[in-house]
């Protein structure tokens, strides 16, 4: 598989390894090439260019590529190069880092963008399944089928604790995809239990979910999706917020492309 990166801070360089450990054809695009990047990344090859402009991206071959990967830390250059990568190369898969949750909204078909990844929205995903019980939890969406994957540790009072799964009237388009019960990943079938404190993964729809889950845990429910500013981030936000960790070194989209999200701190990566 061949693959395209633009953005040579440590997101993008983690990706690059990754690959290049699989046996993966890379190419990274970073309009200031840092010798020591370059270094870690033995067997991926370089261009020195600006991500955002035609040219470069006819040079780096994305009419060939498998897979085009925004991962710098600037949300512009991402949705930039995702809709080029599509309109003007037909690359079959592109994927988009999302700095800020804010600008999420924005990064779907329309920008090109196949799957969108963001980093603070896993983060919190994560610290959420870890202490919550009874609150369904979003880990996953599923960009050009809208589809989700949640997750639900059923608590001790549920009406469907020692239930079995086969008697489960779960909501429409709504599959239990996996069990894990004391730390043991378990492929449930209709004769299994579901047993408190049993960590369940789905697979959903979004306008299922809150029936999903006041279904397994009535009572348990906390709002989700509303942001401190009272914006639901399934909405275009009123606007569009800087992304406050940006990486090391990124390319600046051009001023005429997206309108909405501005780029932040080239030379800050802590968010990475």
């Amino acid at each position: 598989m061949r693959v395209v990166i633009a953005g040579a801070g440590s997101v993008g360089i983690s990706i690059a390894k990754e690959l290049l450990r699989n046996d993966h054809e890379v190419l990274i695009i970073d309009k200031q090439l840092n010798p020591t990047h370059v270094a870690r990344t033995p067997g991926a090859r370089w261009l020195e260019a600006d991500a955002c402009e035609t040219s470069a991206l006819e040079e780096a071959g994305l009419a060939t590529c498998d897979v085009v990967v925004g991962a710098t830390g600037d949300d512009k250059v991402n949705l930039v190069l995702s809709l080029i990568a599509k309109t003007e190369f037909a690359v079959p898969r592109t994927v988009a880092r999302v700095n800020n949750p804010r600008n999420e909204w924005m990064f779907d078909e329309t920008w090109g963008v196949d799957v969108a990844v963001s980093t603070p929205r896993l983060m919190t995903a994560l610290i959420e399944e870890a202490v919550s019980v009874g609150d369904l939890v979003r880990i996953f969406t599923f960009q050009q089928s809208s589809a989700t994957m949640v997750e639900l540790t059923l608590p001790d009072d549920s009406p469907y604790a020692g239930a079995r799964v086969g008697d489960v009237p779960f909501p429409p388009d709504t599959a239990l995809v996996g069990i894990i019960r004391e730390h043991h990943p378990i492929a449930p079938s209709p004769d299994d239990t579901l047993e408190p404190d049993d960590e369940l993964l789905f697979i959903t729809a979004p306008d299922v979910e809150l029936d999903l889950e006041n279904m397994l845990s009535p009572g348990h429910h906390v709002k989700r999706g509303v942001d401190e500013g009272g914006v639901d981030d399934h909405e275009p936000a009123p606007t569009v917020s800087e992304p406050e960790d940006a990486d090391d070194s990124e390319d600046q989209a051009p001023e005429s492309k997206p309108p909405a999200p501005a780029s932040g701190d080239p030379h800050d990566d802590s968010g990475a």
